[in-house]
């Protein structure tokens, strides 16, 4: 496994970056981006999987588990994933720029190509092993490996590529709007036919069966019974009962969600991070009335943005052939981007005053061990909902209770364990594996 000799001498010299080196601000949010991801993972860790953005019909829609589904939805979803996304695409330049300026030839591309294999191999594991569907490493590693042709790119193409892939992320999802309304409108004219004693055919059958299925899975009468039965095949179930369960959910998430949603999705957002570490703001350069600004519209114009879908959402009671009728586009993406870069503008306003800077110090550590955390928030919460029982047992806002107390977990741990550790021990385990080299661990005291 080890690199030719006369490779040996550059791997040593593109060891990880030293503590000294490393851009804390960027730490910082990684780090919070890392625990905010938590706050909507939780709930389809310790729910099912139809409750990641859905109330749970069977109760009242109304009261504590109310606000806790706004908070989250109307806050965090799909922001502080996007955030870490962005932090990929610069931590993909930071990588480059320093392989590409102490090293020439191949190697820069061999390890940096090998670093996102073993992603890959890790996201799998994630997904299968450690019982995580949710698992963004797989999507990351494989959006990742595109990314080595657009290094040199400048700003400007960095951002025409990026509005060329939300262009497609934003076709895509509203073409599957369109062709599920498709559905709704031959099904139930099929329905009209069989209720008429016609004869259907093919194209006709082939919508009613499509609108039979959805009938079946869309509506919010139908909502309570999916959630049960969803329930009932984990809640006290084996690990080999789990794993088998959730082998069939990460191979369609893995293929045809992938193609369909993730890989735009990925793309998007390291693009975006790409171009704007390049120009400076990703790093704190610009002025803080540019901040301001950027912070006032993106959050304002997401926030609106999402209200507007939620709300539908809310008052059809998670009905999804209604919402389906209702709806016009598909702006999720959209929305995603400017509620994103307007939240790092303002982590970059926080992070510009003294105090703000003191606060944020606390996430760095979070955000150097982000590979860990990520990987053990799912550990922990397998063991809790799984290994303990507690699947389906806690409501909306008990399930903060948890979350919290991770959190509280993680930042006490990877403060300490960096004390000690130049790396997290998950990041040590991939950088051994990227350089084909057991990489120092221990810190010289």
């Amino acid at each position: 496994m080890e690199a030719s000799t006369s490779n040996q001498t550059s791997i040593n010299y593109v060891a990880p970056i030293a503590q000294k080196d490393r851009i804390l601000f960027l730490d910082c949010i990684r780090g919070v981006a890392l625990l905010g991801i938590l706050i909507m993972n939780i709930t389809a860790q310790g729910q099912s999987f139809m409750l990641y953005e859905s109330m749970d019909v069977r109760h009242s829609l109304t009261g504590i588990n109310f606000y806790a589904w706004g908070i989250e939805t109307f806050l965090f979803e799909g922001t502080m994933r996007g955030l870490f996304s962005m932090l990929f695409g610069a931590g993909t330049l930071l990588l480059l720029n320093r392989l590409q300026k102490n090293n020439s030839g191949l190697l820069p591309a061999d390890i940096y190509y090998r670093r996102l294999l073993w992603l890959l191999v890790f996201g799998l594991i994630n997904a299968y092993l450690l019982l995580w569907p949710g698992d963004i490493l797989y999507p990351y590693a494989l959006a990742g490996l595109l990314l080595f042709p657009f290094r040199n790119l400048s700003v400007k193409k960095l951002l025409i590529a990026a509005f060329i892939v939300l262009s497609i992320a934003a076709y895509k999802e509203t073409s599957y709007l369109y062709s599920k309304k498709e559905i709704i409108v031959q099904g139930r004219a099929a329905e009209v036919l069989v209720a008429k004693k016609q004869t259907l055919n093919d194209e006709q059958k082939t919508f009613l069966g499509k609108w039979t299925e959805l009938k079946k899975n869309g509506t919010s009468d139908s909502l309570p019974a999916r959630i049960a039965e969803d329930e009932k095949k984990l809640i006290h179930k084996n690990y080999a009962q789990i794993f088998k369960y959730f082998t069939d959910t990460n191979i369609n998430i893995q293929s045809r969600g992938f193609y369909l949603f993730n890989i735009w999705d990925a793309l998007l957002f390291f693009f975006i991070g790409m171009a704007l570490f390049k120009n400076g703001f990703i790093t704190g350069t610009k002025s803080t009335g540019t901040y301001l600004l950027t912070a006032v519209i993106g959050i304002s114009i997401g926030l609106l943005l999402n209200y507007i879908d939620l709300s539908a959402k809310y008052k059809l009671r998670f009905d999804d052939i209604k919402f389906t009728e209702q709806a016009k586009f598909g702006f999720y993406e959209i929305r995603r981007v400017f509620q994103s870069v307007g939240y790092l503008s303002l982590l970059v306003l926080v992070y510009k005053s003294w105090i703000g800077k003191k606060f944020m110090g606390i996430f760095a550590p979070i955000g150097q061990m982000a590979f860990t955390n990520y990987l053990s928030q799912s550990i922990i919460t397998a063991i809790i909902f799984y290994g303990l029982g507690l699947f389906a047992t806690l409501e909306r806002y008990q399930l903060y209770y948890v979350m919290g107390s991770i959190w509280l977990f993680q930042i006490i741990f990877s403060h300490i364990w960096l004390r000690y550790f130049r790396l997290g021990p998950f990041e040590w385990l991939w950088r051994s594996l990227t350089y084909w080299k057991r990489q120092p661990l221990k810190k010289e005291i």
